[in-house]
């Protein structure tokens, strides 16, 4: 099984290495591949050194799977060529999401919709991942009508600059800058551009993106995103209005039985889902449950997850994993 990782001196490429020797993944070849000003670069594997390589010479390598995390434009020009060479490309930018022809994947929703023919497989948006980890189990009992999400979205889901960024501002050192404004102590209720209706491209992932995962455009999602000083894990406030009445001891053994999900729900003793400990986790952490007295068959809860692992690097090599024991490659 030989493995190419397009983009991988990237934080998301760098954390696809991390995860795959972590999970054992059964390769038996790896392909690194980044930008030009990259190639010939080492890097480390499993305490192996790999030296990274052009698209070309990846493709002449002849992996089974190529996990690609270097920007929509890239995966636009290359994804195909890499698939036109029998190649099954798991793509982690926005790139092939809404591609009718392209499947949408979350290994624990709707990995059973995939085929051999799907050569150009769709990871989905960091914060639709963990948001429809926990919806999706909820929706099948009690029929989801509407979600109002807020996020409170990492630094790192910007990339590297932003990163630096932050730590620079909290340094008191002026470098570059990754947002228009300040980011420490601050919040930017904005995460990528302005569409035509006023909301950001990352609103309507949230939007879109569930609808396609979970099979159902009838759910109403509108989204808020916000961009908060905070390094490994994004947050959630989502409200759920259902169709049908449910118990919140219900909800309760329905999330804690479900593969992926953590629920740390205990008020009594202040216990409920943070960043700072999903920071480096595969799993999506869930908590704040309780009615919303406001109006009937309504939810709140809170979600939190480490976008560059289930929200990017997990999630896709968990659709490799299910590939692989589908007997799909």
């Amino acid at each position: 099984m030989k493995i190419a990782v397009v983009g991988a001196t990237g934080l998301v490429g760098t954390k696809m290495l991390e995860v795959l020797a972590e999970r054992n993944f059964p390769l038996t070849d790896l392909i690194l591949v980044a930008s030009e000003k990259s190639v010939g670069k080492e890097l480390e594997y499993n305490g192996k050194k790999y030296k990274v390589c052009s698209m070309d010479d990846a493709i002449a390598g002849k992996p089974q799977i190529a996990l690609f995390s270097a920007g929509g434009s890239t995966s636009i020009e290359w994804a195909s060529k890499f698939a036109e060479a029998g190649i099954t490309v798991i793509d982690n930018s926005s790139a092939w999401r809404m591609d009718d022809s392209k499947k949408l994947i979350v290994p624990e929703i709707n990995a059973q919709e995939l085929k051999a023919t799907d050569k150009i497989i769709a990871n989905p948006n960091c914060s639709t991942i963990q948001m429809v980890v926990a919806l999706n189990p909820l929706h099948k009992k009690y029929k989801i009508k509407r979600v109002v999400v807020s996020t409170y979205q990492s630094v790192t889901g910007t990339g590297v600059k932003a990163v630096n960024q932050l730590m620079n501002e909290r340094a008191g050192i002026e470098g570059e800058m990754a947002y228009k404004y300040k980011i420490d102590l601050n919040v930017i209720p904005q995460i990528d551009v302005f569409t035509e209706n006023g909301y950001t491209k990352e609103e309507m992932k949230l939007v879109n993106e569930t609808k396609k995962i979970m099979s159902d455009d009838s759910i109403r999602v509108t989204a808020t995103t916000v961009r908060v000083p905070v390094i490994g894990g994004h947050s959630e406030s989502v409200n759920i209005e259902f169709e049908n009445e449910f118990e919140v001891k219900g909800i309760f053994e329905i999330l804690k039985t479900t593969k992926g999900i953590v629920v740390q729900d205990d008020i009594a003793n202040q216990v409920y889902p943070m960043p700072l400990n999903a920071h480096d986790k595969d799993a999506v952490f869930v908590g704040r449950i309780r009615r919303d007295e406001s109006q009937p068959k309504t939810l709140n809860m809170w979600i939190v997850s480490d976008n560059l692992r289930k929200g990017a690097a997990t999630n896709a090599i968990q659709i490799a994993e299910y590939l692989i024991e589908a007997k799909l490659i």
